[in-house]
Order: C-alpha cells, then structure tokens, then sequence
C-alpha cells in the first residue's frame, strides 16, 4: 500500500503563491517597521519617531497631510455623487461622452492636472489676473489638482452604488405621495450612504499618497508624501523617511479595512428580487445636474487641451505659433523617447505577468481543495497592497532588495524589480476581479470536462479563461494604464539606464521645461488612450464570441 504524500501538487502550488507573497509583499514591508524601531546597534528604539515629533517642519507636514486629505474629500464626495447621479438617475444626452469624460484623468498621471494649472493659474498663467494676486501654488494647487486626479475613483464607486437602486422602493415611496426631494432623502442617499462611505475612504487615501501634484504645485505646503521623498532622496535618512512611511500606511490602512466593512454591508442588503431603478425625465433636475456633468466634463476635458496646447507653442501663453520643438524629448532631461518606449514597455510586461499572476492566484484560492491555510493566507495578503502606499512600498523595497545579506539583491537595480512592484502595488483589484470570474464559473463545468478526460491545467486553459476572458481584459487594461500612469512606486527603484516617462516629467518639471514636461505627459495619455481604445474593441468583439457560445459549448471545444 502506497504512503499518501504529505503535500499534494494543489497544496504546493498554494504555498509558492504563498511564499511569492510573502517576497513581494510582506516581508519588505515588515523590514520597512523594523527600520523605523531600529537603532544603529540593532536594537529597539522609538527614538526616529520621537525625533520626528520633535521636528516641527515633520509634524506639520502630518497636519498638512490630513488637511490636504479632507479638503480634497469635501471637494470631490458632492461633485461626484452629482455627476454619478446625472449619469445614472436623470435622462441627460450624451452620457456616454460624459463618462469617458469622467474617466480621461485616469490615464495621465496626477501631476499633469498640476502642470495645467500652472500654465492657467501660475505666476505667468493666461488666467493668473482672475485670482486677483493670489497664488495657485501650495495647498490650492495641490487641492485642485488632487480633486481631477481622485474624480474617477469616486465616480465609479458612486455609479455602482446608485445602480443598486431598487425600483419597487421609489414607486411605493410614489403611491404614498411623496416628493421627490422626499424620496431622495428617505430612499437615494440612505441606499448610496456605502457608496460615499467607501468614495470618501478611497479618495483620501489616493490623495494623502499622492506625490506627483505635491511635488509639482506644492511650493513649501509640505505633507507626508514630500517628507518620504526629501528624507530618502534628498538626505538619505532612510530612518525619518520609514518613520513617515509607517505614519502613511497607518490612514491608508485604516481606510481600506473601514471601505471593505462597508462595501460588505452594502452588498448584504441586495436581493435577488431587486428591479433596476429605470428613470424618467424631469426638466427642472436634469437641467440642474446636467450643467454641474457639463460643466465638469468640459473642464477636464480642457485640462487635456491646455496640455496639448502648451505641447505645441512656442512659448505659452506669449508666442502661439505653433511648434514640434517640444515634442523633440531626447534635448530634455529625463530619458527623452526611450522612455516612452520603456513606460509602455513596463506597463505590458505588468499587464501580462500582473494579470496571469491574479488568476492563477484567483483560480487555486478559489478552486483548489488542498491547502486551506495557505490559501486563507494568500487570501489574506491578496488584500495588503490595497493598504500600502506606492511611496512606502518603494522604499521597503530599496531596505528589503538592497540589504547586502538578502540573497535577492542581485534584483535591485534592474527592469524585474519595477515589474514585481508595479504588480504587487495594483494586486488587489486585480485579485478581487479575478476571483469574481472564477466564482462567476460554475464548478461543474470543470467537473464535467475532467470526468470525460481532461486534466485540471487542459480545463483551466481550455475552459475557465476563455470564459473569464472579457475580466482578464479588462484586468490587463487596468494594470496596464496604472503602470503608466504611476510615479510614487518606481521613484526609487529605476535604474539609472532605464528611465520611466512618468518620472520623466517630474525631472523635467524640476529642471524648468515645463513644455516639454507637457509634451511628455500627452504622450503618456496618447499611449493609454489608445490601448484602452483597442481593449474595447477586443472586449466588444470578444464579448459577441464569447455571448454566442453556451457554457457547454466551451466544454465541448476543451474535449
């Protein structure tokens, strides 16, 4: 009688996704505390944070942090949750436009929101006259910077929770004769309340985490965000710049965990018997929403033209003609068209290795009997990057990778340690799409292909990709424009022969070509743009494939 193994295939492979968590991910950020609780000697300290308390530049650049982080949420939360209730409750034209209005800061990073508002409100802006000598630099720039680049998160998570509605509710509400503000205090904002919970949540995290805009407009307003990247870069105190990292992840963290418990009540009160709300048309409120959307819309997109046309003249705004010179990189700090090419380079090799990582992840988490403790780890750790900051995550990466006893120093420096960051950086979402196409998959499927034959990895590939494939898509889409988009992670790890085109225009931004740093921003958005385009067009098509074909058609094709 054969001795039964102590590990089977299933379980090894849900401790190696382990383990590669536990590399990417966990055990830099637990050296990245160490750093912060550890004296030169090696033993334990809390000297570093008494030492930044005792500094009062570091500890206003803590209140400046939350102010920031407030501010921007009391701008965005009402604008937002007008302009998701113009696209999902009222009958407006063009809504269509209007969302992939709303969606264009997500492809240009967050610091060309600033650069814009230099070129209009700066000392030499076209429209500096209207602030009447005030100045857009520091905590307003950063503000209105911030406010553009968080819009689209907070517009997302506000659509899905207003097209939760129930409509059986509203015609009630109606037969009993109540008004339609009645209804939208009683009804609309009590049912979306998850929804601006969890908005609220993620905008201040992406805003106190944000470098680009704070570096670019900040001037002297300091928050935690700059102190990380002065102390690491600047001094080399990687001590104080782990003190602020730690002091970072503490609101991030935070708001995940309080995000995740409520997105968890709101999906508690769904019902299976739920009738999508479908409304009807009132001048007086589609008038009123429709000039916010409008409006919105429209000052995006001019953001857009602005940088373009900045791009384009000679010298904004006092010579118009128009010109090429700036869109000749290879004259401007900063890696010149090379790092056009390695930007979107990075950014497939993410989208790839990043999404086939997440299902395989998905797959043995969610499908995989053996290994219930590692998989309920892996699970568990799946959820992390969601709460780590790209600035702290980079520099637990530089203490991690370039520790002389780590025997995976020879990474440090190279192209693989950018993609290992920009894909642990993103996992979450990546993750949590991925494990709802694999749920979405009804396991007697592969049931039913494995008994007529076929292994486990033939039905994986033949069977549950396919099917899962309009999310792998849309996965790779978003790994892809983040890793072209992102600065905080890849700020420290580069490789001097590898320039980034987001950290391209910061350098330009440093070294006054301001032009040229447009230019190079444009061409960021030009390559997400069109890669977005061509994923709708896979996913259109695929999507008609995939429609035409019964489940048990695909188990057919995998025998």
């Amino acid at each position: 009688m054969m001795a039964r193994p102590i590990f089977s295939l299933t379980g090894m492979i849900t401790l190696l996704f382990c383990l590669a968590a536990m590399v990417a991910l966990a055990l830099p950020v637990a050296v990245l505390v160490a750093h912060s609780v550890m004296a030169p000697d090696g033993s334990f300290t809390i000297a570093h944070y008494v030492a930044y308390a005792a500094t009062p530049g570091l500890l206003r650049a803590l209140s400046n942090t939350a102010l920031l982080g407030g501010g921007v949420v009391l701008v965005v939360l009402p604008l937002a949750f007008i302009f998701a209730f113009g696209l999902e409750r009222t009958v407006l034209p063009g809504k269509g436009m209007l969302a992939a209005a709303a969606s264009l800061p997500l492809l240009v990073p967050s610091l060309l929101p600033a650069l814009v508002l230099i070129y209009l409100f700066g000392r030499q802006g076209l429209l500096a006259p209207l602030l009447g000598g005030r100045t857009i630099y520091g905590f307003p720039g950063i503000l209105l910077a911030d406010a553009i680049a968080a819009l689209p998160h907070a517009v997302i998570i506000l659509r899905t929770a207003l097209r939760a509605a129930d409509a059986r509710l509203y015609e009630q509400a109606t037969l009993l004769g109540a008004s339609g503000w009645r209804k939208f205090f009683t009804i609309t904002l009590p049912g979306a309340r998850y929804g601006l919970v969890s908005a609220a949540l993620v905008v201040f995290a992406l805003t106190i985490t944000d470098i680009g805009a704070p570096k670019v407009i900040g001037d002297n307003f300091d928050i935690l965000a700059i102190v990380i990247y002065k102390q690491v870069l600047g001094q080399q105190n990687f001590e104080l710049g782990a003190v602020a990292a730690i002091l970072l992840m503490i609101p991030s963290l935070l708001a995940i965990v309080i995000e995740r418990a409520a997105a968890k009540r709101h999906a508690a009160v769904m019902s299976a018997k739920t009738r999508p709300l479908q409304p009807l048309p009132s001048p007086l409120r589609d008038r009123l929403v429709g000039t916010v959307c409008y409006g919105t819309a429209a000052a995006i997109v001019l953001m857009l033209v602005v940088c373009q046309l900045v791009a384009l003249v000679c010298l904004w705004p006092y010579d118009l003609s128009l010109t090429w010179a700036n869109y000749a990189l290879d004259r401007f700090d900063g890696g010149g068209w090379a790092a056009v090419g390695n930007s979107a380079l990075l950014a497939a090799m993410t989208a790839i290795c990043g999404t086939s990582f997440a299902f395989a992840g998905a797959y043995v988490s969610e499908r995989c009997k053996a290994g219930t403790f590692f998989r309920g780890l892996f699970s568990r750790l799946a959820l992390l990057p969601a709460a780590i900051p790209g600035l702290a995550l980079g520099l637990a990466y530089v203490l991690f990778f370039n520790d002389p006893a780590n025997p995976l120093r020879g990474l440090y420096g190279t192209v693989a340690i950018l993609l290992i960051a920009n894909v642990t950086h993103y996992y979450t979402v990546a993750h949590l799409s991925a494990v709802g196409a694999v749920k979405a998959i009804d396991s007697e499927l592969e049931a039913a292909a494995q008994m007529l034959g076929r292994n486990g990895l033939s039905v994986l590939l033949r069977v549950v990709v396919p099917m899962s494939a309009p999310v792998l898509l849309e996965i790779a889409l978003y790994l892809f424009v983040n890793a072209m988009t992102t600065v905080s992670v890849v700020m420290f790890l580069y490789p001097p022969g590898f320039k980034l085109a987001s950290i391209a225009v910061l350098a330009m931004d440093d070294a006054g070509d301001l032009a040229a740093a447009a230019a190079m921003g444009m061409m960021i958005f030009y390559v997400n743009l069109a890669v977005r385009l061509t994923g709708q067009w896979l996913f259109a098509h695929g999507h008609r494939v995939v429609g035409n074909r019964a489940p048990t058609r695909f188990v057919e094709a995998a025998i």
